[in-house]
């Protein structure tokens, strides 16, 4: 770094416009004073707490697509939750197909639990499957790296590294 950036701040800012069904996503790099971050943002970097992307194709398709995708990178699902069925049953209303995968790594899991007992909290790792009226199917793939943030935990920011990579692989295949 140069002396006259020593008292400059990296970050990345993503900004998502939407219209309609689709978005764009937009990165900006600001070098922003450190005084000005202590006061907006005490010693956080923003990153984007998501990896995704839009298929062209009905809902089941997307389904099985990301089943598939996440199994060819290890994952397994724990649980499915319908949130449009569960909004329908618990409070009579009507939703669009949205669909929560709760996908395990089991290596990673086991890892991620034997070097920080109560990270479980944050497990499994969160996929979801939605379309809006009259649009295309969106994916959407937890980041990882951005929920074990506010844990100072070396190894176990080693393991979700690891699995970002893992969830980009899934999102990464599905736009191919």
């Amino acid at each position: 770094m140069q002396a006259d950036m020593a008292g400059s701040f990296l970050c990345v800012v993503s900004i998502r416009f939407f219209d309609n069904c689709s978005y764009i996503s937009s990165r900006f790099v600001y070098l922003l004073n450190c005084s000005l971050l202590k006061t907006s943002f005490p010693g956080r970097i923003i990153v984007d707490y998501y990896y995704g992307c839009t298929l062209s194709c009905s809902f089941d398709k997307a389904v099985d697509a990301v089943k598939s995708a996440l199994a060819a990178e290890g994952f397994g699902i724990l649980t499915e939750i319908d949130v449009k069925s569960t909004l329908k049953s618990k409070l009579d209303v009507d939703f669009y197909n949205y669909l929560i995968l709760g996908a395990c790594n089991p290596p990673f899991a086991y890892k991620a639990l034997t070097v920080e007992d109560k990270i479980g909290t944050m497990l499994p790792c969160n996929v979801i499957v939605q379309q809006k009226p009259g649009c295309d199917v969106e994916v959407s793939a937890v980041n990882p790296v951005a929920s074990m943030m506010g844990i100072e935990n070396d190894e176990l920011s080693a393991i979700a590294n690891e699995i970002r990579q893992k969830l980009r692989n899934v999102i990464d295949a599905l736009k191919a």
